[in-house]
C-alpha cells in the first residue's frame, strides 16, 4: 500500500477512524492500521491531550488529523454528527471506531446505532489487549507516574518522549557535576520523579542520555527537568526531546556535591547498561 500523505485533503479522505488519540498506542494502532491510503483521524480535542500533544499524533500515526474540539460535538445527536461527518468529508465511505466508541449527546449512542444511522461501511475494532491487559491512554497515564515507563512503552509500543524548550539551568552542572541540558515542558505528561536510561534528539541526532525530573533536593530545592550527554559534547538546539527508556532510581538528598557528583557516576553506568539492552523500538527514531 502507497504510504499515505500526512496532509488533509478532506475531499480525498474516504476513511476515518474517530477517537481522541491521544498517545498513539497499540490500541490506538488498531483502528489506524484499518485505513487506506485515502485515510484520516478524526480527533474529538478535549484540550487533556498530555501524551500526544497537538499535530504529535499526526507524526505518530502518519496520517492526517482532523482536530475537532469536543464542546462543538457534545450537544449533536446521533443523526447530526453522522450528518457532520459527511459535511466534512464528502467522499467518505467507511467509518473506523473502537468497540467502546459513544456519540451523541450524552453517550446516548453506541457502536450499534452507528451502524444503524450511517449509510456507509462501519468496522468495529475489537478490545486490544496486551499480556492480559486492556490498553488505553488512562491506563498509560497511571502507569507512566508510577515509575512504570518500560510498561508504558510497550503499551505505546515505542518510547514515550517529551518535548521542551532550552533553558538556563542553575549552573553546578558543568562546573561541579556533569553538564546537564535544562528543559522547560509545558504540554506533556511528566513521568514520575527519579533518574531515567534515556535518549536525547538534538537537531536530527539522537544521543544516549540520562536524565532526571524532580526537584533538586540537594542543591536550591527548583523542580527541574535535566538530561546529560552521554560521552559526548553537543551544540545544543533551543529545543530537544527527551526519549525516556528504563527508571533508574529514586530522586535522593545528598548531604554534599562530592556524594551526588558519585551518584550521577553511577547512574551513567547504570544508563550505558540499560541502553544496551532495551529495545530501541521508536520509529520515528529510527527513520527520523
Amino acid at each position: 500500500m502507497k504510504r499515505p500523505s500526512t496532509i488533509l485533503v478532506k475531499d480525498n479522505v474516504d476513511t476515518i477512524a474517530i477517537g481522541s488519540f491521544d498517545g498513539i498506542h497499540l490500541g490506538h494502532m488498531q483502528l489506524i492500521d484499518k485505513l487506506g491510503e485515502n485515510g484520516a483521524l478524526f480527533v474529538i480535542d478535549k484540550d487533556q491531550a498530555n501524551l500526544t500533544p497537538g499535530l504529535k499524533r499526526v507524526q505518530y500515526s502518519r496520517y492526517p488529523c482532523m482536530f475537532y474540539h469536543f464542546l462543538k460535538i457534545k450537544n449533536l445527536s446521533g443523526n447530526e454528527f453522522i450528518k457532520l461527518l459527511k459535511n466534512e468529508f464528502i467522499n467518505l465511505k467507511k467509518i473506523v471506531v473502537g468497540y467502546d466508541f459513544q456519540f451523541g449527546k450524552s453517550r446516548s449512542c453506541s457502536t450499534s446505532d452507528l451502524i444503524e444511522l450511517y449509510d456507509g461501511e462501519v468496522e468495529i475494532v475489537d478490545e486490544f489487549l496486551y499480556d492480559g491487559v486492556s490498553v488505553h491512554s488512562s491506563l498509560i497515564r497511571k502507569t507512566l507516574v508510577n515509575k512504570g515507563i518500560d510498561s508504558a512503552n510497550r503499551f505505546f509500543g515505542r518510547e514515550y518522549s517529551i518535548l521542551g524548550s532550552v533553558i538556563s539551568g542553575q549552573g553546578l552542572g558543568k562546573e561541579e557535576l556533569y553538564p546537564t541540558i535544562n528543559v522547560e515542558v509545558k504540554d506533556y505528561l511528566l513521568p514520575s520523579d527519579g533518574v531515567y536510561a534515556s535518549r536525547t534528539k538534538i537537531g536530527c541526532k539522537i544521543y544516549d542520555s540520562v536524565s532526571f525530573i524532580g526537584t533538586r533536593v540537594s542543591t536550591d530545592n527548583i523542580f527541574s527537568v535535566e538530561t546529560h550527554i552521554l560521552d559526548c559534547n553537543v551544540e545544543v538546539d533551543d529545543e530537544v526531546e527527551i526519549f525516556f527508556v528504563h527508571y533508574l532510581r529514586e530522586n535522593i538528598k545528598f548531604l554534599n556535591l562530592k556524594n551526588l557528583k558519585a551518584q550521577i557516576s553511577k547512574d551513567i553506568t547504570n544508563a550505558k547498561s540499560a541502553l544496551k539492552v532495551c529495545k530501541f523500538y521508536n520509529y520515528e527514531l529510527s527513520n527520523g
